[in-house]
């Protein structure tokens, strides 16, 4: 049998979800070498909520005259209440 540790992993992201972009995860990510080099900083400090959930990504709404966008959920962490 696998040993599996669910109490290890990240809280779940779910929809309607308040999240931002952990800068690390991001940082080392297929995503950041596909984008601009340097990444807003809005994206890291949040909120963002969550739409839409498929597979491994996200769909994110920023509360800027932004476009959403699609990230990979491993890259999310809780927004701070």
């Amino acid at each position: 049998m696998a040993d599996a540790t669910p109490a290890a992993e990240a809280p779940a992201i779910k929809k309607g979800s308040l999240v931002r972009v952990n800068r690390q995860a991001y940082g080392s990510s297929l995503e950041a070498q596909a984008s601009d080099a340097a990444a807003p900083d809005y994206i890291f400090e949040g909120p963002a909520e969550v739409l839409l959930i498929k597979g491994d990504y996200a769909q994110l709404r920023f509360r800027r005259p932004v476009p959403d966008v699609w990230l990979r959920s491993s890259q999310l962490e809780p927004f701070p209440a």
